[in-house]
């Protein structure tokens, strides 16, 4: 029996038997050579019905994923980063709507991409500050070094990356300002470091070190003790290796678990995509946006603003198709919405999914996911390292496995 399975799934209405067709999915894309190792949570009413794992944490040591292994989380650092900065919403430190140059005066002037190569091109001035609405929303007009947009060979070209690059937050933001922006803020969806720009204004309004504030004001009140920017000595023997597809299938390793990025002391703090966690460190913080801002008599956010947080946001209540930019990872675009930090469902049919209106989720890099489901009261939590994201379909399958199961 698994350590943090809390309850029997009949008594939160899930059926053990149909949640038991889980582990041999899992197993065969571990058999298959497509994953190395995964990890499944599924939690409803708040108690953990069903955690198992399979396969390796690191293949070639033999070392089994087990529930407390360590993992690159990526972009799943965006809900906890859009968290913080709600936090400062909360205490009135500003608007939605206000310029977030007011605490970042380098976005003053910013530029918009009217054509060209990264070696040479036009631009034209924003029409509109941005806003924390926008970064919030992925409609601030900045952009990706790996998505394919018109700037991002500009991006690449100043080797800027939140994941490779040294130095500062504030300094990255200096230099961020001065690449033009893929649109003008507030007209298109664009998938970006929004969110890292969110962690700079955690640290510029607060006073404190964006890793900080996430260690004192949400980590540590949580009780998430595995996660961080950094991989401590003490977990480094439950740490994953990294994995990605191979050109003819099977698994190329990208980074072994003893050589990481994250053993450094001096990492970049990515709000956008740096963290490490667990399955249980993760799922505490899903509990709480699905208790609506509460866990274990501990309130992070009030219920309003999580409300506020999880509907759409996007202009005249589109969908991402409808917003710009061209499908990405495995997911649809269609009937998706956007909210504050995480992906909203606004048409399960028109999206092809099965689950509920109102859901909302994301994922990261390496093919880890979470949703939490308001109207059928489920959070689930899938762990596994393997890059790109969109390599196989298995947010999408495991939805089918998970929801399948309810059966009351």
């Amino acid at each position: 029996m698994s350590q943090i399975v809390e309850t029997k799934p009949e008594q939160v209405g899930l059926s053990s038997e149909r949640l038991a067709r889980i582990r041999p999915w899992m197993e065969k894309l571990v058999a298959d050579n497509k994953f190395p190792g995964m990890l499944t949570v599924v939690a409803r009413r708040g108690k953990v019905a069903y955690a198992d794992c399979v396969g390796y944490r690191d293949v070639a040591a033999k070392a089994p994923v087990t529930e407390d292994t360590v993992y690159r989380i990526y972009s799943m650092t965006k809900a906890i980063t859009s968290t913080a900065i709600m936090m400062l919403y909360e205490e009135g430190k500003f608007q939605l709507d206000d310029p977030i140059s007011r605490y970042l005066p380098m976005f003053k002037d910013v530029r918009v991409f009217a054509g060209g190569t990264a070696e040479k091109y036009d631009t034209v001035p924003a029409k509109s500050p941005i806003t924390f609405k926008q970064l919030l929303t992925h409609t601030s007009g900045l952009s990706y070094g790996f998505t394919g947009t018109a700037v991002s060979p500009i991006y690449q070209a100043a080797k800027f990356d939140f994941q490779t690059n040294e130095g500062t937050l504030r300094s990255m933001m200096e230099r961020l300002a001065k690449l033009p922006l893929l649109a003008q803020p507030g007209t298109e969806w664009n998938y970006s470091v929004s969110t890292d720009v969110l962690g700079a204004l955690v640290e510029a309004i607060s006073g404190m070190g964006f890793d900080t504030f996430l260690k004192t004001r949400i980590f540590d009140p949580l009780g998430m003790t595995d996660t961080g920017f950094t991989v401590r000595d003490d977990q480094r023997a439950r740490f994953a290796a990294n994995y990605e597809k191979g050109k003819e299938g099977g698994m190329k390793l990208i980074e072994g678990p003893g050589n990481a990025r994250y053993f450094r002391k001096d990492v970049l703090c990515s709000g956008g995509g740096g963290l490490v966690s667990t399955a249980s460190d993760y799922l505490r913080f899903c509990k709480m946006i699905d208790r609506k801002g509460e866990l274990d008599g501990l309130r992070i956010l009030g219920r309003k603003t999580v409300e506020f947080m999880r509907v759409n946001h996007l202009q005249s209540g589109g969908d991402l198709a409808s917003m710009g930019m061209p499908r990405f990872s495995e997911s649809t675009m269609i009937g998706i919405g956007f909210g504050l930090g995480f992906a909203v469902v606004l048409d399960p049919a028109k999206a092809e999914l099965l689950c509920s209106p109102g859901e909302h989720y994301w994922g990261g890099a390496a093919s880890t996911a979470f949703w939490i489901d308001p109207v059928e009261d489920i959070v689930t939590i899938l762990m596994t390292q393997l890059m790109p994201s969109s390599s196989y379909p298995i947010r999408r399958e495991l939805r089918v496995l998970v929801n399948q199961a309810i059966v009351d």
